[in-house]
């Protein structure tokens, strides 16, 4: 099928355009009408979505189902999706029907609600789709704006100011990302990210303004990305956005910024930082390989003692994130492998686990852990689900939480044990937060007379977390469909990476002598 990926792409925005001309009022029939057509449209994109998946071939490590065409003012329109991009493809058309399905209590706005998280897939899938700088650019910036709508709009008591810090947090590491475009353009005189890929950027250390800039124009453009894509993820120390725009954002909004939108943050390591800069990566690994373990036992520490359930899971989704970024920049296909299935993983998981939250807010309108004790009493099938999806959040054999962490935290061993060591001590800390929420939340007697006519959950609540138990443990019992579909593209990737380093270095010795 021609130009399948911008039908997947601008399906959800289509709808939108729809929603946004032909729906009129704001009664009952309008919110339902509104409801029902996102749901369609969401539910569309991921079918289509679905012959991407099965006429993507693994063995091939290039990019496939490539569209290019030339678009405004000598710029290209470019998209394509490799091993590694297609499952984040996968993974936003598989959340996005259930994020519209957790949105049926919605009654304010209803239609602006759904074009705001239609045009987000639109953008969001485009982020991972993009093979050209600017476009590349554009999608990523664009999808700020639906994300700050939603949090400002439809968010907590503390709403203008939560989307406000994530707005400014996450844009202003982009424009440091934006000077290093315009300089690899400069450079390399093209935008297309296939060409950028296979070119070699200055990589001489030189003297700037008196200090040495070891790996030389790469490690500075390097630094430039690394601000951009670590506020995204984010990484510690500029994750303080994070638990503000969760604890504020509603609950559909939580889902989408912790299952979705976080992983740009990785895919743009995966993307540009690890193959367009590998001197600058060499050069900067062990200071990542270091902030990441420390974010993991820092925020595991401070998920400890929070009082706000969603606060607790925002830190918990910070110290996942850092085993994404142990992963990749150990650089090695193990690490990669672990970093990817941790992010894919970590959209079944940490998703469902605000959705948990949001059930539970909606009977009670808080999210206090004190509010809360005994729901087993009452709710079996929640405490049920609950249990599946914190044993998964710590990383429990036969959940696809322990995975990626398992061969993360193997391939950092052969790097730095130093590095695994103190993460690994992180896994204990996850089990001790998680379990101490699960503890205080679901077991023990009911006491409060508020939870006594507290009600299990519908027939819709369950229908949308039947697709997230399934997916959890089936690949965390049999992970070979993920690892065998982004197995080649990563193996070509390391190699690829581990080539340009060599040939980097060569030249640096050559220049030297």
């Amino acid at each position: 099928m021609d130009n399948l990926l911008s039908i997947v792409t601008f399906t959800p925005a289509l709808a939108a355009l729809i929603l946004a001309l032909f729906l009129r009022g704001d009664d009952a029939a309008a919110q339902r009408n509104a409801k029902w057509a996102a749901l369609f449209a969401t539910g569309v994109t991921f079918f289509i979505s679905l012959f991407i998946l099965a006429e993507f071939d693994p063995s091939d490590t290039g990019f496939q189902f490539v569209e290019e065409r030339d678009w405004l003012m000598g710029l290209t329109y470019k998209m394509g999706v490799d091993g590694i991009s297609v499952l984040f493809v996968m993974l936003t058309t598989f959340i996005m029907p259930l994020v519209i399905l957790a949105s049926w209590e919605v009654m304010q706005r209803v239609k602006e609600y759904m074009i705001a998280f239609l045009l987000l897939e639109t953008l969001m899938l485009g982020v991972f789709m993009a093979l050209d700088l600017v476009l590349f650019y554009l999608f990523f910036e664009a999808g700020l704006i639906p994300m700050f709508l939603i949090i400002g709009i439809w968010g907590g008591k503390e709403r203008i100011y939560a989307s406000f810090k994530f707005f400014l947090y996450t844009f202003l590491g982009s424009v440091l990302m934006l000077v290093a475009m315009v300089a690899m353009y400069v450079d390399a005189g093209t935008t297309d990210i296939e060409r950028l890929l296979v070119h070699q950027f200055g990589s001489a250390t030189f003297s700037l303004m008196g200090v040495q800039i070891v790996g030389g124009v790469q490690t500075l453009m390097w630094l430039a990305f690394f601000a951009s894509f670590a506020v995204k993820m984010p990484m510690w120390p500029v994750h303080t956005w994070l638990p503000d725009a969760h604890v504020q954002a509603p609950t559909a909004g939580s889902v989408v910024l912790a299952s979705i939108l976080l992983k740009m943050g990785g895919y743009g390591f995966l993307r540009f930082s690890l193959p367009m800069f590998p001197v600058g990566s060499e050069v900067m690994g062990p200071l990542v390989l270091w902030l990441s373990a420390i974010a993991i036992v820092y925020t595991s520490l401070v998920a400890l003692v929070q009082e706000d359930m969603k606060k607790l899971i925002a830190y918990s989704s910070v110290a996942h994130m850092g085993f994404v970024t142990m992963g990749i920049f150990v650089a090695n296909q193990q690490g990669i492998d672990g970093a990817i299935f941790q992010m894919i993983s970590h959209g079944f998981i940490s998703g469902a686990l605000f959705l948990c939250v949001g059930v539970i807010y909606d009977r009670m309108h808080t999210r206090q852990i004190d509010a809360y004790g005994g729901l087993v009493n009452r709710m079996p099938a929640y405490a049920l689900i609950f249990m599946l999806f914190t044993m998964a959040n710590v990383g429990l054999p036969g959940t696809s939480g322990f995975i990626g962490e398992f061969l993360t935290l193997m391939a950092v061993f052969q790097v730095n044990t130093w590095v695994a060591a103190v993460a690994t001590t992180g896994v204990i800390f996850s089990a001790a937060y998680a379990l101490w929420l699960y503890r205080r939340v679901v077991l023990g007697d009911l006491i409060k007379e508020s939870l006594k006519t507290i009600t299990d959950m519908s027939r819709r609540e369950r229908a949308i977390f039947a697709p997230l138990v399934v997916a959890t443990i089936f690949f965390g019992v049999y992970p070979a469909p993920i690892l065998d579909t982004i197995g080649p593209s990563v193996e070509a990737l390391v190699g690829n990476y581990e080539t340009a380093l060599a040939q980097a270095k060569a030249a640096i010795q050559l220049a030297s002598n």
